[in-house]
Parts: structure tokens; sequence; C-alpha cells
């Protein structure tokens, strides 16, 4: 179980575009994801925005979808799903990684979160069910919505025939399983895992829903404004859409494949709040628990975390919540560390949320390059001594980051990322 845990391979889809290099640099440069939402029919709905992942013909690093599923199968599986395979093969090829024996095809993982599957593909089906009757239904209704045919269908497309899972714990999920495929390996299970999460939602049912929660902002007239965590004035969170998956070895395997090792991730840690459907606790105990484990597990008293990447989604009781869970956590220290959120500029992605977001701070590490907070112009009551990295990138030399992901459930979880030393343990030369 002492096992080192690297990264060799990310690949991302996401409202800002697609590949995580394009994307980052978007990112870092203070640009929103955030649109008006003309997909679907919004007129009638509070909220009128989304981060919604660009086609390539509106923007030259958006989704070709062709290049990623034809024609023919695309009737075959949800838009959830594409965009797991298209950030798949980009995580893949960095990697460098082929399961091409019969042994490294058994070896190799596949845990693919979502926080609500094909729910596009539910809705739509219920309509056609409802006016023409079951026999107008596809035969692959079932197979295109169920929430592990991301994985399922990467794993097919891959050869990849070891452990495969999927994480539907809500707004974490994407977090757990990267932790799930940590755990994996450390227990010698696969050897090479692809993890993160891929969603897809923005429906007008599940729009609804959340308004109906009174959980989303109806700033709509400046939708790259609309997110705002920590921000004294947000109204409420932006849905958004995407999937973020990494490639996780062992550093044992990633060197002996003469593999490049981009990033340890170090420790893992999860909790459940047992308090709420949908709040966590004021003081945050439940999230302070999951990221103390975290740092149990990489043997870290925190004291090296010089950068986090918040859940925050932009709801006040979430963000003030994960506030007094780091207060909880560092002490005084929490005015030293540097805390921004990416769902400022991307929205929230739900089920993705956490693996978009792990790759966030793994690149805030390697670039020495920390994203800003947008539309961070008055810091929560209470939180004024805390750096949230208003507005513009900043850089910095990072030891450690810390990524957070809560859910509906009271489902909490936490990765420690550590920039990797090759001089460390005699693996220098």
């Amino acid at each position: 179980m002492k096992k080192r845990i690297v990264i060799t391979g990310m690949g991302m889809v996401s409202p800002l575009g697609c590949g995580v290099e394009a994307v980052w640099e978007r990112l870092t440069a203070g640009r929103s994801g955030i649109k008006t939402n003309t997909r679907i029919s919004v007129d009638d709905l509070p909220s009128k925005m989304a981060g919604l992942v660009p086609d390539v013909s509106e923007d030259s690093i958006g989704l070709d979808i062709d290049s990623v599923v034809s024609i023919k199968e695309r009737r075959k599986v949800d838009l959830f799903t594409v965009y797991a395979l298209a950030a798949a093969e980009e995580a893949l090829q960095q990697a460098g990684w082929k399961a091409e024996t019969d042994e490294q095809k058994a070896r190799t993982a596949t845990v693919i979160a979502t926080g609500i599957g094909g729910f596009p593909t539910i809705t739509e089906s219920k309509v056609t069910l409802d006016r023409r009757g079951y026999r107008r239904l596809s035969p692959f209704v079932v197979p295109v919505f169920l929430a592990n045919l991301a994985a399922g269908n990467v794993s097919i497309r891959y050869g990849f025939r070891g452990p495969i899972g999927t994480p539907v714990t809500a707004c974490a999920a994407g977090l757990q399983a990267i932790g799930d495929g940590m755990r994996l390996l450390k227990s010698g299970e696969a050897e090479v895992v692809l993890a993160g999460g891929a969603e897809a939602c923005i429906d007008r049912l599940a729009i609804g829903g959340f308004a109906a929660a009174r959980a989303l902002s109806t700033r709509n007239e400046v939708p790259e404004e609309a997110s705002r965590p920590f921000d004294r004035n947000r109204d409420g969170f932006v849905m958004s859409e995407g999937a973020g998956l990494v490639v996780l070895e062992t550093l044992d395997s990633a060197l002996a494949r003469g593999a490049t090792p981009l990033i340890e991730v170090a420790g893992y840690g999860t909790s459940a709040d047992a308090y709420h459907l949908t709040a966590g606790p004021e003081d945050g105990t439940g999230a302070a628990q999951a990221m103390r484990s975290c740092l149990s597990m990489a043997e870290s008293d925190g004291g090296e975390v010089d950068y986090i990447n918040a859940h925050a989604t932009s709801t006040p009781v979430g963000d003030k919540g994960e506030i007094a869970a780091l207060r909880a956590l560092f002490g005084n220290r929490i005015r030293d560390v540097a805390i921004s959120s990416t769902k400022s500029a991307i929205g929230h992605l739900l089920g993705a949320a956490g693996g978009v977001e792990a790759i966030f701070t793994a690149m805030a590490i390697r670039s020495g390059l920390m994203p800003p907070t947008l539309n961070m112009h008055e810091p929560d009551e209470g939180a004024e001594d805390l750096d949230f990295v208003p507005l513009k990138a900043r850089a910095r030399q990072l030891r450690a980051a810390l990524c957070n992901g809560f859910g509906f459930g009271g489902v909490n979880a936490a990765l420690l990322f550590r920039a990797f030393d090759p001089r460390s343990e005699g693996l220098a030369g």
C-alpha cells in the first residue's frame, strides 16, 4: 500500500474547449466558457446560461464529434460517453499506453464517474414513449443512458479488461473515481487505470430541477459573470458539461516502460456528512474529515500545501462550509494558502467536475501558475483575510495542492497532488 502513484496522461473536454494545454492557456488567461444557452429552449426557465462544450465548427479547439464516433455509432452513445471517449484518447496518447498483450489488457482498469449519466436520452425517450409508443423507442435506449456506459464504451474501444467502475456520487464522483483508481493500484489489482468523470446533462428537466431548488444563478444578462465562487454577490451555480480523465499508474510501472510521470497523486480521502440531502453542515466537519484523511494517506501534516482548488460552486451554504472546513484543518496558516475555484470560468460539471479540476490542479503545480477565481470582487463576510487569487492568474512555485469535491447526499472527497521529483528515493539518473 506504500506504492507511489503518478499521472502519466491527461485528457479534457470542457466549456473552454478540448485539449489540456489549450484549455489551460485559456483558463489562466482569465477566459470564461459560460455563455447563453442556445442548445435547448430555456425561454421559460429562470437560468438561461450554461457551460457548453463548443463544436469545432464554432471554435478551433472545440469538439469534432465525428472524429470521436461515426454517424452510425452516434445513435448508440449518449453525449457524456462521447466526451469520455474524446478525453480518453488524449490521455492515453499522452501516456503512451497501448494495452496490446492479454496481460496488459487484464491489468488495465477503467473507472469513469458521472453524476447523472445519459439524462437527456432518458427525458427524450420519455417524450417518444408518451407520444408515439414503445415501438418507436430505439433498442439502444437503455445501454445509451446507463451511467456505467461511458466506462463500458471506453473499455470496449481499447480492450481494457481489468476492473471497471462508475462512481455515481454527485459532484464528488470524478474525484472518487481517481481515488478508486489509486486504491486499485495500491492493492495490486491493476497496473494502469484510466480514471475521471464525464457529464452531459444540459437538459430542460435537469435545469428546471436545480432551478426549483433555487441552486442556479439567474444572472442571465452577462453569463460570463454569473459564476462567482466566494463572492458575496453570488446567486447560485451555472450548469456545465464535459469530461476529464487521467492515466494513473504506479511509479515503478511508469519508469519501467519509459513513461513520463507528470505529477504524483499522494493522497485521497472521502467521507460522509450524515447530515442533509443537499447541504453540508455549516462547520464543514465532513469536508474537513475527507481532507484530513487525504493528508493522512499522503503522510502529510498539510504544511506543504500551497494551493487549493476548491469545490466552491458559487452557492452561499456550500462556499461558506468549505471555508469553515479549511479553517478547521489549517488553522491560521490558511491565510498563507492560495485558494481558487476554477468553476468561476467553466461552471459546475457535476460528476465530471472532479476529473477536470484534478487536471487543473496538476497543471497549476506543473506550470507554477495558479488559476484565478473570476468575478471575485467582494469576498464573503468573514473571509476577507483569505487569498482567493482574484481575477488574474498568479505565478507561484507549488510544492503540493489539494483538490476538493463535495456532493448531494453528503459525500466528500479530496485529493493531494505533489510536484514529481525524480531525485527522490534514488530515482535520478
